[in-house]
């Protein structure tokens, strides 16, 4: 409670600046789905519940602004919380502002920023992941996906003809223990003692035309001493390299696919990973779409491996509100035991078994 309101304290401090030197932006996205999971557990029970990480997009409240400084050079910042509407908490491992807090210069050049940043992993998902943060997509396949931000982080990205390139560099990738969990990894760095510890970085290259694009990025992270995810030791490496693209035929389809292969030094027996992903958007109407994607997650020399199959179609009340709903199944080989869902931790079927999920839910923007 004392974080959140030092953090509500320093938004209405910048909006009374605002008011006389800045533009300031309060925007927001209100976002809950109620979802039906079977085949849960050893006990093969069925759930219901309200998710409090995903519907179809998180929600979230955010301030943003800018302020000209002549010559074309901006002062830009971002802070934006997300929240989970089931039980009105902070998600990102309770912090105020989990999900970006950030401020930086904006130039022609392109802009620089300082602070709790996405890492470029996430840019590049942006337009070949169809289905993107749905609780049913590739972040129950890889939960670093949804969650690829980075503390204590210097960025910058710029777009130049087309071609967008970016890069992020952080001493100390993660300080929240919220875990094991990929909303706090228990990983601050900033020491003077192990200088590699908690370190993170990724670069990203990406074109883009009216009707294509394509990209390739590469994020890594670095362990310490007490990470989570197996990462302890700032010796062990967490790297995902991604290659993706994307087409438009005309207004109504959009067609996108993308590989990501993974190296995990956290990961004793199965290190290598690939998880691939194709799906697409039809705009039926210009107020009803809908959106299928299929994703493959395989481990090299192993049996281990799941395939996600999961659908969505939403109507638009309006440009701010909509309602949909999305389905999805996952079947899982070897051990694995992945959640169809990722909107809430806590309901995985048994190792080597599928699951079958539904939702329903209502979105707003503000």
């Amino acid at each position: 409670m004392k974080t959140l309101k030092t953090g509500m304290a320093a938004a209405a401090l910048l909006l009374c600046s605002g008011a006389q030197a800045q533009n300031v932006t309060i925007y927001g996205l209100l976002d809950q789905a109620v979802e039906h999971l079977n085949n849960v557990g050893a006990s093969h029970g069925s759930l219901t519940r309200l998710p409090g990480l995903a519907g179809s997009f998180p929600s979230r409240l955010g301030f943003r602004g800018s302020e000209d400084l002549g010559d074309g050079l901006k002062a830009v910042f971002t802070l934006e919380m997300g929240m989970g509407l089931d039980t009105g908490t902070l998600n990102q491992g309770g912090r105020a502002w989990g999900r970006q807090a950030f401020v930086g210069l904006q130039g022609s050049w392109g802009t620089v920023s300082l602070g709790r940043q996405y890492s470029m992993l996430f840019w590049s998902q942006l337009d070949a992941d169809i289905l993107g943060p749905n609780t049913f997509g590739s972040g129950s396949l890889d939960n670093y996906l949804p969650n690829d931000r980075v503390d204590n982080t210097v960025a910058y990205r710029g777009t130049f003809n087309g071609l967008t390139v970016g890069a992020t560099y952080s001493v100390g990738r993660d300080s929240v223990n919220a875990g094991p969990s990929p909303s706090g990894t228990n990983c601050p760095g900033e020491s003077a003692a192990d200088t590699s510890a908690c370190r993170q970085w990724s670069a990203m290259l990406k074109y883009d035309t009216p009707t294509w694009g394509a990209v390739a990025v590469v994020d890594e992270i670095r362990g310490g001493a007490g990470a989570f995810a197996g990462l302890t030791s700032s010796a062990m490496k967490d790297r995902r390299s991604s290659l993706a693209g994307w087409v438009k035929f005309g207004p109504d389809i959009k067609l996108g696919a993308g590989l990501i292969a993974r190296k995990n030094d956290g990961s004793a027996t199965t290190p290598k990973s690939t998880l691939w992903y194709v799906g697409g958007t039809y705009n039926l109407t210009p107020v009803w779409s809908t959106d299928v994607e299929v994703f493959k997650l395989d481990f090299k020399d192993s049996a281990n491996q799941a395939t996600l199959y999961a659908l969505r179609t939403t109507y638009q009340f309006s440009k701010r509100t909509a309602v949909y709903a999305t389905g999805g199944h996952i079947a899982n080989d070897g051990t694995l035991a992945l959640g169809v869902s990722n909107g809430a931790a806590g309901a995985t079927p048994a190792a080597g078994t599928g699951q079958t999920g539904i939702a329903v839910g209502i979105r707003h923007a503000f």
